[in-house]
């Protein structure tokens, strides 16, 4: 028996999530945002699952687009950030990979190679979120210059992103697209405006392509909501097992920095999962765990390898199983607790976390 952290990554509930999700699409293409190791998952491993059955993939660079390419996988694949360099405009040539541009910068480094085709291209547009993007004053003319562009396979497609669309006000995204549609309403060319957000909250934005992320790996990506409620399933669940199990006498504290104090005489299990393996370490004393389906609260302060428990006099023993967040425990409840978000519990899962892909 095993006493460290197991991801068990299914691939049932992956499978369900995609046919869930497409059947809010009906008339869209489905790209799967498998960035930052498919959000913790297992890049290659959800590529391969995913593949056939949905329509191309998005990747942060290009680093992550040559391996998917290398591993075999030939679906179209978009790389978000684009590229900076002729290098990067040579390997998205070879591959045959999709490249968003996203400032003037980028518009001339295509308007100087010398490439032996063209390359298909996403002209994000600047909305609103003020991160990456043209904005609306420039949109048009760098529109007109990537058009007449050698190196650039027509028709331009076009996207933008949705800042607070996971948000009970609509009145932010109701606005960007608004703005969108103004530049490109006369456009040849596909369109991608939603995330997970946006597809689940705005339908009439869906466009030609949707871009899913967190959702396709069963989280809810709306503020304060869970997974169960649209439908979708877990596909990570992060287990482990008891270490030890000790008395607690009462005003005894426990852990770094003494920060908890038993207010009864009790019984704490120290678990065999920490910061290192990704477990936030801010996560508030509270936060729950599951221990043979039982719920019990974390006390004190998370450490490297381990944390602790409240077990009380429950039947719990050494080598019991401990899941930390998936099946039966919401990913979205642990990151409210650590005050951080789904999306970075999932994809700080570390580099010593053994990985069990399932079938079923």
């Amino acid at each position: 028996m095993h006493y460290s952290p197991v991801a068990e990554i299914r691939r049932t509930a992956l499978m369900h999530n995609i046919t869930h999700l497409r059947s809010q699409i009906p008339e869209t293409k489905l790209m799967a945002v498998i960035k930052a190791d498919a959000y913790g998952h297992g890049l290659v491993q959800v590529a391969r699952w995913l593949t056939g059955a949905v329509d191309g993939f998005a990747v942060a660079r290009i680093e992550e687009a040559v391996t998917l390419r290398e591993s075999g996988v030939e679906a179209r694949i978009l790389i978000l950030a684009g590229v900076f360099n002729q290098e990067g405009l040579e390997q998205a040539t070879q591959y045959d990979l999709d490249l968003v541009i996203h400032d003037a910068y980028q518009v001339g480094l295509l308007e100087q190679a010398n490439l032996p085709h063209g390359l298909k291209i996403w002209l994000k547009h600047d909305s609103g979120m003020h991160r990456l993007g043209v904005r609306c004053e420039e949109f048009q003319s760098l529109y007109r210059r990537l058009s007449h562009c050698a190196c650039v396979r027509l028709p331009l497609n076009t996207m933008t992103h949705f800042a607070t669309a996971d948000e009970a006000d609509g009145s932010e995204t109701e606005r960007q697209i608004a703005r969108f549609e103004a530049q490109v309403q006369d456009l040849p060319g596909e369109r991608a405006l939603c995330n997970s957000a946006g597809v689940l909250r705005w339908p009439s934005a869906h466009g030609d392509w949707v871009r899913v992320g967190l959702a396709i790996y069963g989280a809810n990506p709306m503020v304060g909501g869970r997974a169960q409620q649209i439908g979708l399933q877990p596909v990570m669940t992060l287990k482990t097992r008891v270490l030890a199990v000790r008395p607690q006498r009462q005003g005894e504290a426990a852990g770094y920095g003494q920060i908890w104090r038993a207010e009864r005489d009790t019984r704490i299990a120290v678990v065999a999962v920490g910061y290192g393996d990704g477990y936030p370490r801010h996560a508030a004393s509270g936060t729950p765990v599951l221990i043979n389906g039982q719920r019990f609260p974390l006390v004190g302060r998370v450490s490297m390898d381990t944390l602790m428990v409240e077990i009380g006099d429950a039947p719990v023993a050494v080598g019991d199983e401990v899941i930390l967040w998936g099946q039966g425990l919401p990913v979205e409840e642990i990151a409210e607790h650590a005050e951080t978000i789904p999306y970075e519990l999932l994809s700080q899962v570390t580099g010593r976390v053994r990985f069990h892909y399932l079938e079923e």
